[in-house]
């Protein structure tokens, strides 16, 4: 890969061994840009590159699609909403979006957690999902799937499991997630992530729709062409954010700050409620889950995190809450099969001393 910027961004006493491991490990990713930060106690090593030109807007300023790696802030607006006394984990979804209307007896069973945290037996999309999206699988698959029709997709779904039995990762159950919180409080869910989490952390860079002219990332497929934004329909809690890499270390931080900042005190017991162990799962239960983030184990205790994609660009977050190690990472290129991107941005979370 050409790295054109090459060109660390540090704060104050920030080391230069943190910003050559970053640059090491920008070299390992093929994407017109990336984006490959790390803060330690609140000093922060940022590295900006990539195979394209800059553009006008610095690299780290610019607002990348998160795909899958939203849920971490869903999960926090669960959490603190909970917190508040509003809602409690166990509330049944159905109840909620729709008092008194007939269900299949396991779609009456699902709560607020077993959407959050891929136990409701729903499959990854709804099966009517499909056919409309696969005439635009590569350009726009979930434009024409609004809110309103996931509801109805939910109300008349028939889960595959007893909700609560088995681990299924669903797209489909966290934007059910959304809809009911924004029923059961009343407001849109836009208004309501930005109420509850986005302005109590600071987050003036974290956006659900995109930003103004040129202050976005555009994402690209394998062979370089350019995509236009991403528009996530009806499943808006489950990919919608797009953030800049600095903002996103501020997320980050939040969750190893122990809740003493003035920032941190806002959402101090939602903060520690999701980084808490709630399931383990698979071979021997080696794989455990927070309320919305993956841990592993590490050299230097768990490790929590969460990649995300969409057609074009992706997305990693992850911090070690033993250490005070945060990870962001953003590039403009999905590549399916040989991809090193999330592989890289791993590494230096679990990897780096």
């Amino acid at each position: 890969m050409t790295d054109v910027t090459a060109a660390p961004v540090t704060a104050p006493g920030s080391s230069a061994t943190t910003a050559r491991l970053l640059a090491e490990a920008a070299g390992r990713i093929d994407a017109p840009d990336v984006v490959l930060a790390i803060s330690r106690g609140g000093v922060r090593t940022v590295h900006t590159g990539g195979s394209a030109e800059p553009g006008p807007v610095a690299r780290e300023h610019l607002h990348y699609e998160l795909g899958s790696a939203s849920k971490p802030f869903a999960g926090l607006l669960l959490a603190r909403l909970v917190a508040q006394g509003r809602l409690r984990y166990e509330d049944r979804a159905a109840d909620l979006l729709a008092p008194g209307l007939p269900v299949h007896p396991s779609v009456r069973r699902i709560t607020l957690r077993h959407l959050l945290t891929h136990t409701s037996g729903l499959p990854g999309l709804p099966a009517d999902f499909y056919p409309q999206a696969v005439p635009r699988w590569s350009t726009d698959p979930y434009g024409n799937y609004p809110a309103d029709r996931v509801v109805r997709a939910f109300l008349r779904a028939r889960p595959r499991h007893r909700p609560g039995t088995r681990w299924h990762y669903s797209n489909f159950a966290v934007s059910v997630l959304g809809h009911t919180l924004a029923a059961a409080t009343g407001t849109p869910w836009e208004v309501l992530l930005h109420q509850q989490v986005l302005a109590p952390l600071g987050l003036e860079a974290t956006l659900l729709r995109p930003g103004p002219d040129s202050t976005d990332a555009t994402g690209h497929r394998r062979d370089g062409t350019p995509l236009p934004a991403l528009d996530t329909g009806g499943f808006t809690a489950a990919g919608a954010v797009r953030s800049t890499p600095l903002d996103l270390l501020t997320f980050l931080e939040a969750h190893v700050g122990g809740g003493a900042g003035p920032r941190e005190a806002a959402l101090g017991a939602a903060l520690t409620e999701v980084t808490r162990p709630v399931l383990r799962r698979g071979l021997h239960h080696t794989h455990t889950h927070t309320l919305t983030w993956f841990q592993h184990p590490t050299p230097y205790g768990p490790a929590l995190f969460h990649a995300g994609a969409t057609l074009g660009q992706q997305a990693f977050l992850g911090f070690r809450p033993e250490t005070g190690l945060v990870v962001a990472a953003t590039a403009t290129r999905r590549v399916h099969r040989g991809d090193t991107f999330v592989a890289t941005a791993y590494g230096l979370l679990t990897e780096t001393p």
